[in-house]
């Protein structure tokens, strides 16, 4: 049968230890992890989740519904909703990034502090248009409530009912969950105005208290080490990462609890 071999990801060799067997649909390390398994296993061990949670994630890769006994539907599906909204605002800040006009003093910012364009892209990282309605009509347009965008932290409400968009001539970061779905935004201003930073509030889905920035691209890194190196800002971690030093996040709340 066809058999695949490479370096473990699960810990440093120069020689590969690691092979894949295609029929068995099972996988097996020689070297110092002396163990294998299934996909399911690899899964587990490779983002330090256990088995229902695993699951859920490769059957979401594959575009499978797994009906659960557990969950509150209306929940479950204001949640995902929410990731949802928080995605299409993420790919709407990230092309008025690279594309707009409006964008080139964040485009020109980003020069200066030398990042690529491949890091940009890595961290998803946007510009909000110095408007009060740009990105509420842009989502609106594509079928989102206004009710949702206020869930998600999007919009607020001002006096009189109205509502306005809360990040505006801002540069976007993007923030992810560990598995890489977006849960919020923070924001950073391009002038001298205050506050320097914005964040989303808190939601169904972002808990500023336990989100570590960075935390989807850092995930392997920190595992294969046995180290997380945790550092103030969002330009730090994607400087560090940029570097090469891709075990680095970003505490968001004031301090980091056991």
């Amino acid at each position: 049968g066809r058999t695949f071999r490479a370096l473990c990801p699960f810990h440093s060799e120069k020689h590969p230890s690691f092979f894949v067997y295609l029929e068995q649909q099972s996988w097996h390390c020689f070297g110092a992890c002396n163990t294998g398994g299934d996909i399911f296993s690899f899964i587990m061990k490779k983002e330090g989740i256990d088995f229902g949670e695993a699951l859920r994630l490769l059957a979401q890769k594959a575009g499978v519904t797994i009906p659960s006994r557990f969950e509150q539907d209306t929940g479950k599906e204001e949640r995902e909703r929410l990731y949802q909204v928080d995605q299409a605002a993420a790919q709407y800040f990230h092309n008025l990034l690279l594309n707009s006009p409006a964008g080139e003093k964040a485009r020109s910012y980003l020069d200066s502090r030398g990042l690529s364009p491949k890091t940009i892209a890595d961290f998803q990282l946007g510009f909000s248009l110095n408007s009060w309605d740009a990105l509420k009509q842009y989502l609106m347009e594509r079928g989102y409530t206004e009710s949702e965008l206020l869930t998600a932290g999007l919009v607020i409400e001002a006096e009189a009912g109205e509502t306005h968009d809360r990040f505006r001539n801002r540069l976007m970061f993007p923030i992810h969950d560990i598995r890489g779905r977006i849960v919020g935004f923070g924001a950073r201003v391009l002038d001298d105005s205050l506050p320097k930073y914005l964040n989303s509030p808190q939601t169904l889905v972002f808990d500023k208290s336990s989100c570590l920035y960075g935390i989807n691209l850092a995930a392997a890194a920190i595992r294969q080490q046995n180290l997380a190196v945790i550092v103030e800002g969002y330009m730090d971690v994607i400087t560090a990462h940029q570097n090469g030093f891709n075990n680095v996040v970003a505490s968001m709340g004031t301090s980091v609890t056991e």
